[in-house]
């Protein structure tokens, strides 16, 4: 669905592309000195339009906040763990998974582990994943951040898939958004055919430096083109972002 920004055929264009992205969007705010009052803006800015975010993605201290703000809207609260360092230390993950969810919070993103490179490294890994699916019943969502731009190389990447779909992930996520390299397509496509081996019950969050609406697109056409457009949904499909929300309130139509 490629556009350009003149004509109205083009304005309908991406007045389209912005509808089918604003519900796989979990807008974020993830700044070390985000304030209360900012998270409620945030969480009010979601609600502004006729169509709404997946999620608001928050800091564990910010669960509650956004709980109160979000009460009815149908939009799920997001929030992040090992966070972002990816420590290897499980009672912590557990520790923060659990205050998280008793603050309110319907979905955690989890940093996997860095240190992979030995067996002993990869065994922690994956009983600390296993430890908050444990934790994450039903009703809550784990999204495994794998921080690719570290990983760097496909053999790399694809051992990390590995590893979170055979704890049972809901999905993968490509990175942090607080390191040098973070979402590419070619880390996105290596998770992708990783999913797709598995069945494709898993989903794929890519987020990390999408912040126009041609950047999404590129990610949502990659995603469809593997698995069909009935895949991509809220269920299997989000991006990470928040200065790519703005561009998309502006370019959705009022609603009649």
């Amino acid at each position: 669905m490629a556009f350009d920004t003149h004509g109205s055929a083009n304005g309908d264009a991406r007045s389209a592309l912005a509808l089918r992205l604003v519900p796989l969007l979990d807008l974020t705010s993830l700044g070390e000195d985000d304030t209360p009052q900012q998270i409620e803006d945030l969480c009010a800015s979601a609600q502004t339009t006729h169509v709404v975010p997946a999620a608001v993605c928050v800091y564990p201290e910010h669960v509650s906040t956004a709980a109160r703000a979000l009460r009815g809207s149908g939009i799920a609260i997001a929030t992040v763990v090992n966070f972002p360092d990816g420590s290897s230390n499980r009672e912590r993950a557990m520790r923060e998974t659990r205050r998280a969810i008793a603050a309110g919070a319907d979905e955690i993103d989890l940093v996997l582990p860095r240190s992979l490179d030995t067996a002993d490294d990869r065994l922690a890994a994956q009983r600390l994943v296993g430890a908050v699916r444990e934790i994450c019943v039903t009703s809550i969502a784990l999204k495994l951040i794998l921080e690719t731009g570290i990983l760097q190389t496909p053999q790399r990447i694809r051992a990390a898939c590995a590893l979170g779909l055979a704890e049972g992930v809901d999905f993968l996520k490509t990175s942090t958004g607080k390191v040098a390299v973070n979402a590419t397509l070619e880390a996105s496509a290596i998770m992708l055919d990783a999913i797709a081996e598995q069945g494709g019950g898993c989903g794929i969050k890519v987020a990390g430096g999408i912040r126009t609406l041609q950047q999404a697109e590129a990610y949502l056409a990659q995603a469809t083109d593997k698995f069909g457009p009935a895949w991509v949904t809220a269920r299997h499909f989000r991006i990470g972002a928040s200065s790519l929300f703005g561009e998309l309130l502006a370019a959705i139509p009022a609603a009649p």
